[in-house]
């Protein structure tokens, strides 16, 4: 594609003489610009493939992946026994859920309460993953498991007792009052998503049915899937089963915050790349500047026979050149930075003294980050594709040039 001259003359531009110094100044800046726009790129997308990682496998690790509920109709042992028969590999348990208050002294705070069954396998690698303090062994009736956050917040710990107060009703002398029960702390789990440590109580399913003032037949059957990216599909075949129920996946629940991120993720994919397109006006302005200096030299080699095409390649490679080892180095320095961005987040924290990336807000404890190949390979090309246009740009003036006017008064 390039001759041996015309590589020869292209590395030659890149070293510019002592009285080219602003050219090299130039050359530097376009170097610069570049390799900190495609760093910038590859940790921001790296941190946002993270936290959508991170934040589906919290989603997935603490949720059913589809639930059924009886929807005003009544779930019975033929109906699970239906799925069993037609899905052999979902694993299928009953829990119910509801919204309620605790109450320890003098505080109260609304929260979900959650009955299940402990002998679950579901229930058991909760609570052996994430449980801090307790055993799974004292949650018998009367018992609750709380989070962390809530734990904290109420200044709660095991052993203390606790009143929960539901939207059931039950009629007194003095009217229909919410019902209301004391329980005992069993233990404290932390899943290190925030928002579920802060707000989810687990109960066993006698104790909540009570409390809600229901029936075993009014539980919900929660299924997890060996593949929870297939819900969608099970969901459709499960729906042919019986329309009576309302059925939904974790996906369901959380389309809206998904399809934010994806969004947010591509806007802020060409929003950042505007930053290596401004870089790469560098490389316009700097050939631009140096093929004007190379004029008497441009003159010398069409007299020698050097063809314009062949001259217009090597001030492209020139560009090219700077484009691409920019991009290279931003590569490198964008995996670096990814790779070590949780240390590099403590470090300024400490330094500055600033809570950078707060729990409370982004939901996750540590700032993620995944390093995607073919986002990487993506953001590569595509700086090379504007490194590539803004050389070429400049290199077709060199056609316009007049040979004998640039040696006419050398």
């Amino acid at each position: 594609m390039f001759t041996k001259a015309e590589t020869l003359i292209s590395f030659r531009n890149l070293r510019p003489k002592k009285k080219e110094g602003f050219l090299k100044i130039i050359s530097i800046f376009s170097f610069l610009g570049i390799m900190l726009g495609v760093a910038i790129l590859i940790i921001v997308m790296s941190v946002m493939n993270g936290f959508k990682t991170d934040l589906t496998n919290k989603i997935l690790g603490l949720n059913p992946h589809i639930v059924i509920q009886p929807n005003s109709f009544k779930i019975d042992d033929s109906y699970i026994n239906v799925l069993k028969k037609n899905f052999d590999n979902l694993s299928i348990s009953k829990s119910y859920s509801g919204e309620g208050i605790i109450i320890n002294n003098n505080n109260a705070k609304g929260v979900i309460l959650k009955g299940v069954n402990k002998k679950e396998r579901n229930i058991i690698e909760f609570f052996k993953n994430y449980t801090t303090d307790g055993n799974i062994k004292n949650f018998e009736a009367n018992s609750v498991f709380i989070g962390s956050e809530l734990s904290y917040n109420l200044n709660l710990k095991k052993g203390d007792n606790i009143s929960l107060m539901s939207s059931a009703f039950i009629a007194t002398p003095l009217g229909s009052l919410p019902k209301q029960e004391n329980f005992k702390v069993a233990g404290v789990f932390s899943t290190g998503f925030v928002e579920f440590d802060h707000n989810i109580i687990y109960l066993n399913i006698n104790d909540v049915l009570s409390i809600f003032d229901k029936e075993n037949s009014d539980q919900n059957i929660e299924i997890y899937l060996e593949n929870p990216l297939d819900a969608n599909s099970y969901k459709e075949e499960i729906q042919k089963i019986n329309q009576n129920y309302f059925i939904y996946t974790w996906s369901d629940l959380n389309k809206s915050l998904f399809s934010a991120l994806k969004v947010e993720r591509n806007v802020m994919f060409i929003i950042l790349s505007l930053i290596v397109v401004v870089a790469t006006f560098n490389i316009i302005s700097g050939l631009t500047i140096l093929i004007k200096n190379k004029t008497k030299e441009i003159a010398i080699l069409k007299t020698l026979g050097l063809s314009n095409n062949s001259i217009k390649k090597t001030f492209f490679l020139t560009g090219l050149t700077i484009g691409f080892f920019a991009t290279l180095s931003g590569i490198i320095l964008g995996t670096l930075v990814a790779i070590n961005i949780e240390q590099i987040r403590i470090f300024l924290s400490v330094i500055f003294n600033l809570e950078i990336f707060p729990s409370d807000i982004y939901f996750l404890e540590k700032l993620p980050s995944e390093i995607n190949v073919s986002s990487i390979l993506i953001i590569f090309f595509i700086s090379l594709l504007i490194s590539a246009i803004s050389s070429y740009l400049p290199a077709m003036k060199i056609s316009k040039m007049n040979t004998f006017r640039a040696l006419r008064y050398e």
